[in-house]
């Protein structure tokens, strides 16, 4: 019989694993895929951004559901706890732009690698290829898991403690596919709406084929809602055949999918000229039309103002032929270019499906758990910490310190 037994081996069960066996608990860990940490491995474009230095209120401002809730953990085990770990993991840190944390070697398997070496130093008993099927219980107590292993075979193990880190639906393909999700469901907890996000947005656009490929850099992206802009975010943005992306839409599509789901108008207005004003870009035209021949053609102005891939967008937009001799442009084609610069507009029909989705909104609710503890206040002896709960935040490396943070909290109060 263990201590606890903790389901799913990412970033969230290897911390609570590890905290759990450190404080001399017995633990068994399992995993259904064929490794621990595949998830983390893929964080970050495979870099792994672990987590962010901004300072603590501003940290929380980043979480965008029950950051109230998270501030407990977070208070227990934060940013700066977490870089202390790894240092003691002897792996060397990166505090790159943004205050994002990033292993110094730019490979993300160098701290999956960490987490299952400590788990290991600590005496977890890891078992891959093993499915967690149901967890047992007795009056509203934990008694045990049911799990099935690779060929198939059912057995119980006994435990006084579970601790359930199985993530969310995103990236299913490393083995979160929502198992958490039923188990607390048939223990009786409310699942708030799972939903995608930080996911890349689908759009109506005429032009939307030669818009794949553009990346915009240092440009400002206002989320309009029903009409009223409810949420402007500035940087990178990128277009592709599967829709619009990128670090900026990204953070806003949190709020799109929610407005998607009811069903209301999204779009977006993105400011390709950010840093500058109307007056400096007239300026700018002017200047521009005054170097170029008068049998210039309209779409040689615009390719000093744009990337290639926007001219004929841009061009459309305003309805002026690209071929159009300058000499023939006129004064209002040019206030009508400015406005198209200053606010070019982005009709958002979708978003892409979970696979393409880094982290799940939505989970387990809070209210039914414990923010002190992570555990049940259904089920005791049943914990819950990671993307499984009802906490999803920013990009940044917020995310990952959440799964880090919860994880660490309900390994060290299990049974207090």
């Amino acid at each position: 019989m263990y201590d606890v037994i903790v389901i799913g081996a990412g970033a969230a069960g290897l911390m609570a694993a590890g905290v759990a066996a450190r404080d001399g608990k017995s633990v068994l860990l399992l995993e259904k895929m064929e490794k621990p940490g595949r998830k983390i491995c893929i964080t970050g474009k495979g870099k792994c951004n672990l987590t962010n230095m901004k300072e603590t209120e501003e940290f929380l401002s980043k979480i965008k559901t029950n950051a109230e809730f998270f501030r407990t953990s977070y208070k227990a085990f934060d940013n700066n706890d977490l870089l202390g770990f790894f240092k003691r993991c002897k792996v060397d840190l990166t505090i790159e732009r943004g205050e994002r944390v990033f292993p110094t070697s730019g490979k993300a398997w160098d701290i999956s690698d960490a987490l299952v070496y400590w788990n290991k130093d600590k005496g977890v008993e890891i078992q891959c290829f093993t499915r967690v099927s149901k967890i047992t219980t007795v009056a509203n107590r934990v008694i045990g898991v049911e799990v099935v292993n690779k060929r198939g075979y059912t057995r119980r193990e006994e435990c006084s403690n579970v601790i359930v880190c199985t993530g969310g639906v995103s990236y299913p393909a490393t083995g979160s596919t929502g198992d958490g999700y039923k188990f607390a469901y048939d223990l009786g907890h409310k699942i708030e709406e799972i939903r995608p996000s930080l996911v890349p947005l689908e759009f109506k656009h005429e032009q939307a084929k030669s818009l794949d490929g553009v990346w915009l850099k240092n440009v400002s992206v206002a989320l309009v809602i029903d009409g009223e802009e409810v949420r402007t975010e500035f940087g990178e943005v990128q277009f592709s055949a599967r829709g619009i992306e990128g670090a900026v839409i990204l953070k806003l599509s949190r709020d799109a999918v929610d407005a998607i789901i009811d069903e209301k108008s999204v779009e977006l207005k993105i400011d390709l000229k950010s840093a500058l004003t109307e007056e400096v870009i007239e300026a700018r035209i002017q200047r521009e039309i005054a170097e170029l021949p008068p049998v210039a053609k309209f779409h040689e102005l615009l390719r000093k103002l744009l990337p290639k891939l926007l001219v004929e967008p841009i061009a459309k937009g305003i309805n002026i032929p690209i071929m159009t001799k300058l000499e023939d442009i006129q004064d209002s084609d040019i206030t009508r270019l400015i406005a198209q610069l200053k606010c070019f507009r982005i009709n958002i029909t979708d978003y892409r499906p979970f696979e393409e989705a880094i982290v799940t909104a939505g989970g387990v609710d809070v209210n039914d758990v414990d923010q002190n503890t992570l555990q049940s206040k259904i089920v005791k002896g049943l914990y819950f910490a990671g993307e499984v709960l009802d906490i999803d935040a920013d990009t940044g490396g917020y995310n990952l310190q959440v799964a880090f943070s919860t994880g660490a909290l309900a390994g060290q109060l299990l049974g207090e």
